[in-house]
């Protein structure tokens, strides 16, 4: 997936998290809404980490294609 591809990929997940969030807004959040709501929090942040893997690839000569999605436990673990 090349950047512009995530890109659009990332904003297509905050376009959804965001609605979910205003449905919860304005009433309570089913079980199912909730778990879709981890599952775009977890692709949101496999996205943005896979996005970053390139660029600093990219930026040390090296190519961007060879990147890979990391695991949910390796991304969630990150510090902030």
């Amino acid at each position: 997936m090349h950047d512009a591809e995530l890109l659009a990929r990332i904003r297509q997940l905050v376009e959804e998290e965001h609605a979910l969030e205003q449905s919860g807004a304005d009433a309570a959040l089913t079980d199912g809404d909730k778990e879709r709501l981890r599952s775009l929090e977890v692709g949101l942040d496999q996205c943005w980490d896979l996005l970053r893997q390139r660029r600093a690839r990219r930026e040390a000569g090296q190519d961007p294609d060879t990147a890979q999605v990391r695991s949910e436990d390796v991304v969630e673990d990150y510090r902030q």
